[in-house]
């Protein structure tokens, strides 16, 4: 996988993290399903991001 590629699925997981976060901000007011949510993102950006 190139190195593009991978920047691409980088900034693909990126932007729901962004959006996600807020949205859940704003049910939740409280950090920690924010936190959740971004950790679940960022271990399937690992994922993807290693085959």
């Amino acid at each position: 996988m190139t190195i593009s590629r991978r920047l691409g699925i980088l900034i693909v997981c990126g932007v729901p993290a962004i959006i996600g976060g807020g949205i859940l901000y704003g049910f939740f007011h409280n950090y920690t399903p924010v936190v959740i949510y971004e950790i679940v993102l960022v271990l399937c950006a690992a994922g993807l991001i290693s085959k």
